[in-house]
């Protein structure tokens, strides 16, 4: 029962000094006053919360300012114009400076990790709400580092889209008069149709008058075109001249040369008898250029008849000219493996005369055969090459009576035994006179 009283007395004591001390702090505290919250940054840029007392009420014995301590728990009190509390929380503090300031994570960046961020006193990732639609976020060294993903583009900070390639081309890096196309995935600059130039810088026109072009070509719809365009259907282009062409049709054609050129005819029925046949729209006399030199052309109709002038010969296709020896035997009049020299006969007229080849024999007028030998070297050694023909060459050349032997293709006569004088010519007998005898 003792204990019991004592814990109850104490108890009692405890109540009475709390409600003393509390009734101590509010008789500081303003009663009945107005107070405005706003955040201030500090030179190191962290934010401050302030409180601001308005129209202050206080009660007895009460002072005026930061003296009674207004402000609630680890804030700070500073006095403004007329006297007026500021309550704030101090740097590393966060909270209501009114009631109580709690002392926060960290006070800078050093005190986070490398990725985390120090804000509003506690260490936070500084990717959160950092970075555009679709962006990747990396943070380093408390900060966020912002960037599109492979194949997109665009403001990391904002939004990233898929690449397309023609937005390379829009805006177009070309210059004026260009087009701009996406090759390989790079954007590539050309010259239009009709221009030229550097496409990068800008092209221009390739002429805007014909000094532009070169001597043979003038400037047409700001192109450089050949002047010799400006001949008709058919026409020639002889020259050009200050970039002009000068015009011709050609030979046999009729017609404006700078509109049209047509045939002079179509068809035979359209040429005059000197002309009478139509080759490729012209009208010519087939003599022309169909024979030769010094021949004469007859036509037939329209084809042409060539022949030489009944004192000349030769080939009319080719050239006519005057008779000479040399013509008896052209073409030759004579047999095979014949020769035609020119000649005369009895009465000392010019003609051809033949001779068969040499080592040939038979008649040079049909036939000349060769012969069996041209040489005694064709022969056997008893036999002599006469007349294209290995013979006996003892026939006929002995004397009367004489021996004929033949040695090495030669007849070698002899006189019988008992005869004398020359094989060649006679053999006579021999005769014998009696010798005298003396002693």
């Amino acid at each position: 029962m003792f204990l019991q009283h004592q814990r109850l007395l104490g108890l009692a004591v405890m109540l009475m000094a709390i409600g003393s001390s509390m009734g101590k702090k509010l008789e500081k505290r303003c009663v009945n006053c107005s107070y405005r919250t706003y955040y201030t940054y500090g030179n190191d840029g962290r934010s401050l919360q302030r409180v601001i007392y308005t129209n202050p009420v206080y009660t007895r014995g009460q002072t005026y300012g930061c003296s009674g301590n207004p402000c609630g728990v680890n804030a700070v009190c500073q006095e403004a114009s007329g006297g007026r509390p500021v309550c704030s929380c101090p740097p590393g503090f966060s909270g209501n400076p009114l009631t109580h300031c709690n002392r926060g994570e960290c006070l800078d960046n050093i005190d986070c990790r490398g990725d985390l961020q120090c804000k509003d006193n506690r260490c936070v990732n500084p990717c959160v709400g950092a970075c555009g639609i679709g962006s990747n976020c990396d943070a380093r060294n408390h900060v966020a580092v912002c960037s599109c993903p492979a194949g997109y583009n665009g403001d990391p900070y904002t939004s990233c889209h898929l690449n397309d390639p023609e937005e390379q081309c829009h805006p177009s890096p070309c210059g004026i008069n260009t087009k701009c196309e996406i090759i390989n995935s790079v954007p590539t600059c050309s010259c239009l149709h009709g221009y030229l130039g550097n496409p990068l810088s800008g092209c221009r026109h390739e002429c805007e008058h014909d000094g532009d072009c070169g001597g043979r070509d003038m400037c047409s719809n700001y192109k450089c075109v050949p002047s010799c365009g400006q001949c008709g259907i058919g026409a020639n282009c002889k020259t050009v001249a200050n970039h002009r062409a000068i015009c011709e049709c050609p030979k046999g054609y009729i017609g404006s040369p700078y509109t049209e050129c047509r045939p002079e005819c179509y068809g035979d029925v359209d040429c005059p008898a000197s002309r009478p046949a139509c080759f490729y729209g012209i009208c010519k006399n087939t003599c022309e250029g169909a024979c030769g030199v010094g021949a004469d052309c007859n036509l037939r109709g329209l084809t042409p008849v060539c022949s030489c002038p009944r004192d000349m010969t030769g080939d009319p296709f080719v050239r006519c000219r005057p008779f000479t020896k040399e013509d008896l035997c052209e073409p030759n009049p004579c047999g095979t493996n014949a020769i035609c020299v020119p000649g005369h006969d009895n009465t000392g007229r010019e003609r051809p005369v033949c001779n068969c080849l040499p080592g040939h024999t038979g008649n040079p007028l049909s036939h000349c055969q060769r012969g069996e030998c041209l040489s005694n070297n064709e022969c056997p050694d008893h036999r002599a090459c006469i007349n294209y023909q290995c013979v006996d060459p003892c026939i006929g050349k002995c004397a009367t009576g004489a021996s004929c032997e033949a040695k090495a293709h030669l007849a070698v006569c002899r006189c019988p035994a008992g005869q004398s004088g020359d094989a060649l010519v006679s053999c006579r007998q021999t005769r014998n006179f009696p010798v005298a005898k003396y002693h």
